[in-house]
């Protein structure tokens, strides 16, 4: 059975950093892609970005490209998602996953989630 735990949100002022971590436990970590989602109050969720068991040619949302980095560390089982030039658009709860698809930006093609953490910038 896979488990993922997200930790490392909380509030942080705009144009601030944070890092969040996702820790996975169970069976054969570097064969899923771990994406991160994220979902504010009153909005659907969304794709943030993503990486495959390499580590290599990760994938962000156009929203967050060039201020957010994925990174995953396959001896530790954990991904990070750290998260800089913070903007109060990005408050909302980050959620990781796990899949076996290719298709990564879909949120119904991973198949394990986390609970979520929370990210609040404010302004």
């Amino acid at each position: 059975q896979v488990q993922l735990v997200e930790s490392g949100g909380g509030v942080v002022q705009a144009g601030g950093s944070l890092r969040v971590s996702c820790a996975f436990s169970g069976r054969a970590f570097t064969s899923y892609t771990i994406g991160w989602f994220r979902q504010a109050p009153g909005k659907e969720r969304e794709f943030v970005a993503a990486v495959t068991w390499t580590g290599g040619d990760p994938k962000y949302a156009d929203s967050v490209k060039g201020r957010v980095t994925i990174s995953r560390d396959n001896a530790k089982n954990t991904v990070y998602l750290q998260m800089n030039r913070l903007d109060p658009e990005d408050t909302a709860v980050y959620y990781c996953a796990a899949t076996r698809s290719s298709l990564l930006y879909t949120a119904f093609r991973y198949d394990y989630w986390g609970q979520g953490t929370a990210v609040t910038v404010s302004s």
